[in-house]
């Protein structure tokens, strides 16, 4: 427990931010589901649609500090792959 009133003030703090960091994180994922879903369903429409929300998405995800900004460019780039693969097809 935190003796300071300062340690508490930043006690509450962490506790707000890390609440904020969960939703954003959350989301990330869900979304990352979302396309990986319409990949398996194979329909290109569908995939081109979900493809650049979530990349909006894990990019709104960098801004708020919530990914680095190289584990973004990976996951964002893997999913363009995939999403390519499936359109040559």
């Amino acid at each position: 427990m935190p003796n300071h009133k300062s340690a508490e003030k930043r006690m509450r703090q962490n506790e707000k931010r890390r609440g904020i960091n969960r939703g954003n994180r959350t989301k990330v994922r869900t979304y990352i589901k979302k396309f990986r879903t319409a990949l398996d369903a194979g329909k290109t429409q569908d995939i081109n649609q979900v493809l650049p929300e979530t990349i909006s998405v894990i990019d709104k995800a960098v801004q708020k500090g919530v990914l680095h900004a190289n584990a973004a460019a990976r996951h964002k780039s893997r999913l363009t792959v995939k999403a390519n693969q499936v359109a040559s097809k």
